[in-house]
């Protein structure tokens, strides 16, 4: 059997992580996917960070050591005793035995912050949402799932700051994929992807448009960003997802309405730009997987 291809998402404290992956988990299916959150090696729970006055973003307060052996286990197909953090009362529940499937989706905030950790990724996306935009997901989520006040949300979002300009936005150098969302004009978020030159990305430009129906493309040296308008026109991007899925026809089972959906609260919306940028990163994922069964080690051209 194939080694287990592995995803990273990286990015600050509530930039999106779980909302790109859970549209991928859908389509891959769950029994193919294994899920690591890189927050369960924290080093100190939620008290021991506070009396150390440390914030979980700063290498110190994570075993990095253990997060590398463990990924490395896992890439080459070993089952792990991986430790448990529960973010609901910010303390360290029992480990759990994981075996790696044919996927492996990793979700943290320093995923790409050393060598050892960035080589076990085919497939490296960072997320970098407008800060506004994040630091309002972040209350949004803290005080509805995890029991905080918006004064304490607030509060620690300014203590983390240094720690999120010195650790965690540097990471973005390293992703083969930076997605950046911001809220558009038609009540939608708009979507800046760049794509690096990690990875041969599929070739978007006989798409753009100017700005009439929603995709144009900024080049900048070794690599370019594509701009998804919020307010794409739905017909238009199913043109530009059928070129994708014709570039990936091995995978066509997987197809699914589904991509692009997303919930606020209880109400359940869909994303064009959303779709998008997963089936962007699906893209790579299958084919990487492709590549592996072939007897590669993956697709990666330059670091």
């Amino acid at each position: 059997m194939p080694r287990p291809i592995i995803l990273g998402v990286v990015g600050d404290s509530a930039a999106g992580k779980t909302t790109i992956t859970r549209g991928l988990v859908r389509l891959l299916g769950e029994e193919h996917v294994t899920h690591i959150a890189a927050d369960d090696y924290h080093r100190f729970d939620r008290r021991q960070r506070a009396e150390h006055a440390i914030t979980p973003l700063h290498p110190a307060c994570n075993y990095m050591d253990i997060m590398e052996q463990h990924f490395r286990e896992v890439r080459a197909g070993r089952p792990i005793l991986k430790p448990v953090y529960r973010h609901q009362d910010g303390t360290f529940g029992a480990p759990v035995y994981v075996t790696p499937r044919q996927f492996t989706i990793v979700e943290g905030l320093l995923g790409y912050h050393t060598e050892a950790l960035r080589e076990v990724f085919d497939v490296r996306v960072f997320l970098a949402p407008l800060e506004e935009l994040r630091r309002k997901w972040k209350v949004d989520r803290d005080c509805s799932r995890r029991g905080y006040t918006t004064d304490q949300v607030l509060e620690e979002l300014d203590r983390r700051e240094s720690d999120s300009a010195t650790f965690i936005r540097p990471q973005r150098r390293f992703a083969d994929i930076v997605v950046c969302f911001v809220p558009g004009d038609h009540g939608q978020f708009d979507a800046e992807v760049t794509l690096g030159r990690g990875l041969v990305h599929p070739d978007l430009t006989p798409f753009v448009d100017g700005d009439q129906r929603g995709l144009t493309i900024v080049d900048a040296g070794t690599e370019h960003t594509l701009a998804i308008s919020g307010g794409i026109d739905p017909g238009y991007a199913a043109t530009i997802e059928e070129a994708i899925w014709d570039r990936m026809h091995f995978a066509s089972h997987l197809r699914s309405e589904r991509l692009g959906e997303f919930t606020v609260g209880t109400q359940l919306h869909r994303s064009e730009s959303l779709a998008l940028v997963q089936l962007l990163v699906l893209y790579h994922l299958v084919t990487a997987r492709a590549s592996v069964a072939l007897g590669a080690d993956g697709l990666r051209v330059a670091s």
